[in-house]
């Protein structure tokens, strides 16, 4: 690294003037930009510390790598006199420049990324125990756990653990967006569980429960209200986290501090609770059901454009960071029904950008700083994570992008004829496989064979094209 690169890059995103505030994440610098129509961006990338650039959520992103972006950021706080920020206050500053659909997007982004952790890690156990209690995977007919019955409750309490956070979803959930919306999390988490309290009828049994006319209730003064939990709900405690987090703020403005301990935490909580088993609960609870219906209903009709349509837009999506707002789709499809046909889509695409990215460090020779960031973007994207392929190397040629939307797509659609579920959301690349019911492993390795070949071929194609036309 030398200072005249990182002065550079200064220059390139309009100067320290263009720069209202900076921090950076392990591989990225982040920049909260007065002016993103005065950054040069072909200039940007032929700079060697940069491997890619892209705007997402109000923020300039510069990709540098890890370890050597913490150099870079220390060398540009020098260079500019800017003060180093924290990733919140760039946030703050950033989400100035956003429009009202940017805003809601960026909302449900940073509820849901925080809880990402448990949930992926919750795919990953649930893939363990596919192996162990999956028939016909070592054993026609039967599951290892059949054949090796010793290891039937080892797998028993795998599936405990990994079912644990979708089981608590509601407090995941509450803790994170009470926290999002000014609120104290630990209420967050207290409201969330109170959601999926054991004295309330299990929600995914209440099908079951109205068709027979046994729903528990509560007479409230005449108001009959029914004792019902919303185990793998989403909107229900969306909804109430963000009306307690605007309580306690309206009620810590109004009653004086010697008594805030004693009576803001539990009239917000007592009101919400209220709002949530009369109110809100109910209404949420129905139209969540609907949006799951409408999607399914969707995908069950016309299965190949379903697949055609998500399997190809989610690449863009990611791009405008619209792909967020599906994680909530995909927690209510497997609360609802138990298993998501979205996310397997999503590993696919991630695939796909993966493999039209490792093309290009075959299909141009002599760019020895491309054929690096190639490879290791490349085995970025197979692992689940897209932006270094995408932004590095896709978009910057823009034909790669596109080969890997067309790969995406066809398995996209492959997958969707034949109803590819997985019951959690896991590892979005190569290691996806385990968190597809098993039943599905066979076409989903179909799939994921389309999106490695396809993009592949189709990127070096089209560079050989076009080198041979530009010769």
């Amino acid at each position: 690294m030398n200072r005249q690169a990182v002065e550079q890059i200064v220059e390139a995103v309009g100067g320290k003037e263009n720069i209202a505030a900076a921090t950076h994440c392990v591989t990225r610098l982040r920049f909260a930009l007065k002016d993103e129509g005065k950054v040069d961006k072909d200039k940007l990338e032929n700079i060697d510390l940069v491997k890619g650039s892209f705007s997402a959520n109000g923020q300039y992103q510069v990709v540098i790598g890890q370890g050597l972006v913490d150099k870079v950021y220390n060398e540009m706080v020098e260079i500019t006199g800017i003060g180093t920020a924290t990733k919140q206050e760039i946030k703050d500053a950033a989400e100035q420049n956003l429009n009202p659909l940017q805003r809601a997007i960026k909302t449900l982004a940073d509820i849901f990324i925080p809880i990402l952790p448990a949930i992926v890690t919750a795919g990953l156990l649930m893939g363990i125990n596919n192996i162990l209690t999956g028939k016909d995977i070592f054993f026609e007919g039967k599951a290892l756990i059949d054949v090796y019955t010793n290891w039937a409750d080892f797998a028993s309490i795998i599936n405990l653990i990994a079912n644990t956070a979708f089981v608590f979803l509601p407090g995941l959930i509450g803790w994170s967006a009470v926290n999002k919306f000014g609120g104290n999390p630990l209420l967050g988490i207290v409201l969330g569980l109170m959601l999926v309290h054991p004295d309330l009828l299990n929600a995914w049994g209440y099908g079951a429960a109205q068709q027979e006319g046994k729903i528990p209730t509560w007479n409230l003064f005449g108001l009959t209200v029914e004792k019902v939990g919303y185990q793998g709900q989403v909107l229900p405690v969306l909804l109430a986290s963000y009306v307690l987090a605007k309580m306690e703020i309206f009620l810590k403005k109004r009653i004086p501090d010697a008594f805030q301990l004693l009576t803001v935490a539990p009239i917000s909580l007592l009101v919400t609770g209220f709002l949530s088993f009369i109110v809100i609960g109910p209404i949420t609870f129905m139209i969540g059901n609907g949006i799951t219906a409408a999607v399914v209903g969707i995908f069950d009709a016309v299965p190949a454009i379903g697949g055609l349509i998500y399997g190809g837009l989610y690449a863009p999506l990611v791009i405008t960071g619209m792909h967020h707002t599906f994680l909530a789709v995909d927690l209510q499809l497997i609360g609802t029904i138990g298993g998501t046909f979205l996310w397997p889509m999503v590993a696919l695409s991630n695939i796909a950008q993966g493999s039209a990215a490792f093309a290009m460090m075959f299909a141009d020779k002599n760019n020895e700083k491309l054929k690096g960031l190639s490879l290791t973007s490349a085995i970025s994207a197979w692992l689940g994570i897209t932006e270094p392929a995408m932004f590095g190397v896709n978009l910057r040629y823009k034909y790669p992008f596109i080969a890997a939307i067309i790969g995406s797509a066809i398995a996209g659609i492959v997958i969707t004829l034949r109803g590819v579920q997985a019951p959690s959301i896991g590892v979005g690349g190569l290691p996806a496989f385990l968190s597809i019911f098993t039943e599905f492993w066979g076409v989903f390795f179909i799939g994921m064979g389309i999106a490695l070949v396809v993009p592949f071929v189709l990127t070096f194609i089209m560079a050989k094209a076009k080198q041979k036309k530009e010769a």
